[in-house]
């Protein structure tokens, strides 16, 4: 197997954690569909007895994420490497809050994805009793007056959605452990993919996928995945992993495998069209803001320079006209799909006040500044010329 720390991220993306198969030298790793796997004798296998608890297909999966995400761990002190892939990103992310005691405190970022805003809030604030914190992670001096000795985690994303702020990760994880150096600090990093940052290279304890989006992308699977250097973090999600059951099917592992493969070209395109597209709309006289994080005119560009190696296919507007004008825009699209998600090949649209972000109560929309104007584009790798024309048209 290629040693992926000796290579750069597009042969990465092709072969880390993988090699060809041992029996028939197949090059991409079978799907395994077998439950269970014979023993020579009680207790005494191959490495595999069940596969809520191995499957090689998943192994392949799960490797492949840890050492894109630059984990330390070896595959002889963990067969995943640290990697572990599950039936969703909600099901990673709760997973992650497994991990933590009954009524712990958790500092959060403001700017949350909706799922993740409604399991915090909507479920383990009244099943586990957790206390939950949201502050604006952009402003260092807030999260030092938030996090505290007894705070156990501190949950971020960085680009956010759908406000696409940017969080300097090395100063979160610095004040973070200043006062807890046992806190475990998470990123959700699924818009920017390991191709475009590596929090855990930046300090991070975790680092959370839904690979539903980029890593995946093809809008074809549905999955989650987590990555960490830590193997005492990595015995205990293993642990919770292997005792909760929210595993990752062979099928879908080997669907994420095959769309990691092009992951880094995939990038390539998303980043070069994103970043001219949102130039093109902040071009227009007809926009009240434009939002992504290679502009000038963002508020945290430089961190994003610092941190980022490239600035990712989202976009978010804020259109003149209010709904009426967004309802129009959305209903008038026709290479971009009006559809939540995002990170696929094709380009989608969407409006967070009504879709993905619902779940979040109108009050804190509106203090976040998730306003009836905002639409939120994620930008495939289709020519951005007929995307750019799509816009124009639907805008008119």
């Amino acid at each position: 197997m290629i040693d992926p720390r000796e290579t750069r991220p597009g042969t990465r993306v092709v072969h880390a954690g993988q090699r060809p198969e041992p029996t028939t030298g197949a090059v991409m790793p079978p799907i395994f569909l077998s439950s269970t796997y014979a023993q020579d004798s009680p207790g005494v296998h191959k490495g595999f007895d069940y596969t809520r608890a191995q499957n090689p297909t998943r192994y392949a999966l799960e490797r492949m994420i840890a050492l894109l995400e630059g984990s330390t761990i070896s595959e002889e002190t963990d067969p995943s490497c640290g990697g572990f892939a599950f039936s969703s990103g909600m099901a990673a992310t709760s997973l992650i809050l497994d991990l933590l005691d009954q009524g712990s405190r958790v500092v959060t970022g403001d700017d949350l994805y909706g799922g993740t805003h409604r399991l915090f809030k909507q479920v383990r604030e009244r099943s586990q009793g957790l206390q939950t914190i949201p502050v604006d992670l952009t402003d260092t001096k807030n999260f030092e007056d938030a996090m505290t000795s007894d705070t156990a985690m501190v949950w971020l994303e960085t680009p956010t959605n759908p406000l696409l702020k940017v969080i300097d990760l090395e100063a979160i994880v610095r004040i973070a452990k200043a006062k807890n150096p046992n806190t475990i600090v998470v990123c959700d990093n699924t818009f920017a993919t390991p191709l475009n940052q590596r929090p855990l290279l930046l300090g991070c304890d975790i680092v959370m996928h839904s690979a539903t989006k980029y890593l995946n992308g093809h809008s074809d699977c549905v999955a989650g995945l987590l990555a960490t250097s830590d193997p005492e973090l990595a015995d205990r999600i293993r642990f919770i992993q292997k005792s909760a059951g929210p595993v990752l099917s062979p099928f879908d592992s080997y669907m994420v495998l095959r769309g990691v493969k092009t992951l880094d070209v995939r990038m390539q395109r998303h980043n070069e069209s994103g970043l001219s597209i949102a130039r093109w709309l902040e071009s227009r006289s007809d926009m009240e803001r434009v939002v992504h994080p290679g502009l000038l005119s963002h508020p945290q560009h430089e961190i994003a320079k610092k941190q980022m190696t490239g600035f990712g296919g989202m976009i978010t507007i804020f259109v003149e006209g209010g709904i009426d004008r967004a309802r129009t825009m959305l209903e008038r699209v026709k290479v971009f799909a009006l559809a939540e998600s995002l990170g696929g090949v094709e380009s989608l649209i969407e409006h967070p006040a009504i879709m993905t972000h619902a779940s979040v109560p109108p009050d804190q929309r509106a203090e976040l500044g998730i306003s009836d104007s905002l639409i939120r584009l994620s930008v495939g790798i289709e020519d951005p010329a007929d995307l750019i024309a799509d816009l124009e048209q639907a805008l008119a």
